[in-house]
């Protein structure tokens, strides 16, 4: 088999991968993507994408039995879950097809197999165990990615107890469900679900929901989540799961007391492991500490010429800084000048409802980093829009260094709240103050407003609460 010379080859093809290959593309390089599945990789095939299609048919079917708040009534409303799941994956597949197109209209050649490194600026690919192709390149970027955590007990079945997959695709409408985990994805999930009309118990070891964002943020969306209805139990370990027929009794200790809570699916969401197994890296200078690869600023390893990048390389695990910093390492491979990427200015967003989306540090975090803080608090109630639009539940949070005037966080939790973080997330990058913040104008009637209000709040000078 004749060796088959490139100048980058990027193992995977999901949201890091497959931007780094059409950078390279730009840059005049010749580039390789190897891929064992999917193009757009877990995001964009069974993670991102398709979730937020299952969300939005969750969403209207909340709206269509809220009718009579807008002056309209409806019968026999109804759903067809099928219909839901065909829709999800047909948006997936959509959008894997359009990545498909942009590595063709790029010339970049895509090998379907698993890459593993063979060698110094080699790599193997195999599919189904049998040999493709011989790769050599100077540079090679591991775009692995990651998959579903596995704790002892709570293995997934894919009939019972499923995880991020099996809870995308469902045959039937679970009537009961638990979700163990409630990050963005098991949030997302028993949102999803509890709007589709199942009862939900979400299950949390810590003291709150989830627990990356702002404590009053947390603490907001709990009291939501509880309001429609569904079941929350933090401080809670599970203790075992018991598998029926076609139901799972799951035994958990909470403040002490240990219950039973019967479900017809179970839906594991206890976080992810980066994919290092199998890609070649044992014997070279990667390093890996807790199942993923060690990365300086610029996206470089140990190992010469090997580059890791997106949720490989660990958190915050997204897919836009996995695609951030696919530019940002090939860009510095072409010898451009490069800011390495600060993750306190990226955004994290969960599409439940209500939706929350944060940037920065929280009040917490800034003041254990030694901060005084000024923090400024707007609720959707004072927001005309929000009103309007029959959503007035939701808030906003500013923090701000008291010295500098510094931006160091900002927290939302309400409706649409995913595309409007954007505003602070470029203040952050920007490192504007709050003088030009409060200086903005924000157009009327919208929800931004409540932003700009979060902001003057934190300098006691809030105009509508």
């Amino acid at each position: 088999m004749a060796e088959q010379t490139f100048d980058l080859i990027v193992l995977g093809g999901g949201p890091g991968g497959y931007v780094a290959a059409i950078r390279a593309a730009q840059l005049g390089m010749k580039t390789a993507v190897v891929e064992r599945e999917h193009l757009g990789g877990i995001c964009l095939n069974w993670g991102c994408i398709p979730t937020k299609a299952l969300l939005r048919s969750s969403e209207i079917n909340h709206l269509l039995h809220t009718l009579d708040a807008y002056g309209f009534s409806a019968d026999n409303i109804k759903f067809d879950i099928g219909k839901i799941v065909k829709r999800s994956r047909a948006v997936a597949k959509q959008l894997s097809d359009g990545v498909r197109f942009l590595m063709k209209k790029n010339k970049v050649t895509v090998f379907d197999g698993e890459g593993k490194l063979a060698g110094k600026g080699k790599m193997a690919v195999t599919k189904d165990g049998k040999p493709v192709a011989e790769l050599a390149a100077k540079h090679i970027i591991l775009a692995t990615g990651a998959r579903a955590r596995v704790l002892p007990g709570i293995e997934p079945d894919g009939k019972l107890i499923w995880t991020y997959r099996e809870a995308m695709v469902p045959d039937s409408m679970p009537k009961r469900l638990i979700v163990i985990g409630s990050g963005a994805i098991g949030a997302e999930f028993a949102s999803f679900y509890l709007n589709l009309g199942a009862e939900v118990t979400l299950v949390e070891v810590l003291d709150r929901i989830l627990p990356v964002e702002d404590a009053e943020i947390g603490t907001f969306v709990q009291k939501a989540f509880a309001k429609q209805g569904m079941k929350i139990l933090t401080g809670a370990k599970i203790q075992g799961l018991r598998r029926g027929a076609n139901e799972v009794t799951a035994v958990i200790e909470a403040n002490g007391k240990v219950q039973e809570i019967t479900a017809d699916r179970v839906i594991s969401a206890v976080g992810i492991v980066g994919n290092v197994e199998g890609i070649g890296i044992e014997g070279t200078g990667v390093k890996v500490d807790r199942t993923h690869v060690l990365v300086d600023e610029l996206c470089r390893t140990g190992e010469p010429g090997v580059y890791a990048i997106g949720d490989l390389t660990g958190p915050p695990w997204l897919a836009h800084k996995a695609s951030h910093e696919g530019v940002l390492c090939v860009e510095a491979i072409a010898g451009m000048h490069v800011h390495p990427m600060d993750t306190k200015n990226i955004p994290g967003c969960t599409y439940c409802r209500p939706q929350v989306a944060s940037v920065g540090l929280t009040e917490a975090a800034a003041k254990a980093a030694g901060h005084e803080v000024k923090v400024g608090r707007f609720p959707f109630i004072g927001n005309g829009k929000a009103i309007a639009m029959g959503e007035p539940e939701g808030m906003i949070k500013t923090v701000f260094d008291a010295k500098t005037g510094e931006l160091l966080g900002a927290h939302m939790a309400g409706p649409e709240v995913t595309e409007m973080i954007q505003g602070y997330t470029i203040a952050k990058t920007m490192e504007t103050t709050e003088t030009e913040l409060m200086e903005t104008v924000f157009p009327h009637p919208t929800v931004s407003e409540a932003m700009h209000e979060a902001v003057l709040d934190a300098y006691g000078r809030v105009i509508h609460i």
